[in-house]
């Protein structure tokens, strides 16, 4: 494709959004400090659609006709991308660390591929199965290489981190069929508000304390809840879909090597969490299995 102008600011916007995407799990890893899980769910999440719903009046975004099917196909996309894959994500930072989450969510790629091939028949070639194992491999080197002693606790938080990837891969199986139907906004918009008032449902039927210290801990905590809500998340889908206008899907799929780096090195600069050999090597693999698993066929 031509070296436009527009193709040259949407990479830099999408490298700076892999950036941001790689802080905010150092982000939520603190914010859970401060928060009980599912509240920073709840809180994250409803900043997010005020954002999209400011957006959405900015641009007057048409509505498209909204059928059952495509009622229940919307819900399906909140539970999985938005309610399941927030629960699981914020419960599994609390116990696994957020350079450890980077890793595990670089697999987003290959696990979407995967899910690919089991629910809509799409072929494994050899060089995406080396790709899946690969990756994978590089995943379980630095889950396992824990002493024996701390794995069960944070073990659970890997599986859970890895579950929150697999809910939302699920989930994008599904907005596949949604993309051709609604903009992309709208659809954002729609999802987002859904997997909101799920996770306030699930919030106000917790056992869950909401006393003033917990909803506001200070304004420090809070300053994170905007930044994760309104950057990572809904500025997140909105230059991460521009980028697909403009870019394509593949080439911008290729920016998601850098979460992992960008993870890696903020958990390490902002939470002093411990860098062994064993990152650099899962670190190496992510990419390499993602580069090898997402090449398009020639």
């Amino acid at each position: 494709m031509p070296d436009t102008d527009e193709a040259r600011r949407a990479r830099a916007l999408l490298l700076l959004m892999m950036a941001v995407w790689g802080l905010n799990l150092s982000a939520i890893k603190v914010l859970t400090g401060h928060f009980e899980p599912l509240l920073v769910a709840v809180l994250r999440m409803s900043v997010a659609c005020l954002v999209l719903w400011a957006a959405m009046l900015w641009q007057r975004t048409s509505w498209p006709v909204f059928t059952v099917r495509r009622v229940m196909a919307l819900c399906a996309c909140a539970v999985c991308m938005v309610y399941g894959n927030q629960i699981l994500l914020a419960d599994g930072l609390v116990r696994t660390g957020a350079s450890n989450a980077a890793l595990i969510m670089a697999l987003s790629p290959l696990v979407s591929m995967l899910l690919a091939a089991i629910f809509l028949r799409e072929r494994l070639t050899p060089r995406r199965l080396a790709g899946l194992v690969l990756g994978f491999g590089g995943v379980a080197a630095v889950t396992l290489s824990r002493p024996a002693a701390g794995w069960t606790e944070a073990g659970l938080g890997d599986l859970q981190v890895f579950a929150a990837i697999a809910s939302f891969c699920a989930g994008g199986l599904i907005v596949q069929r949604l993309s051709g139907a609604m903009t992309p906004l709208a659809l954002a918009g729609s999802m987002y508000t859904l997997g909101a008032a799920l996770l306030l449902l699930h919030l106000l039927l917790s056992p869950v304390s909401l006393t003033a210290g917990k909803v506001f801990p200070g304004v420090g905590p809070w300053s994170l809840i905007v930044f994760s809500g309104a950057m990572a998340t809904a500025w997140g889908a909105l230059l991460w879909n521009r980028g697909i206008a403009v870019l394509g899907a593949t080439r911008t799929a290729q920016f998601q090597y850098w979460v992992p780096i960008f993870g890696v090195g903020f958990a390490a600069l902002f939470l002093g969490e411990p860098l062994t050999v064993w990152h650099a090597f899962g670190l190496a693999a992510v990419i390499a299995g993602n580069w090898l698993g997402t090449r398009p066929a020639r």
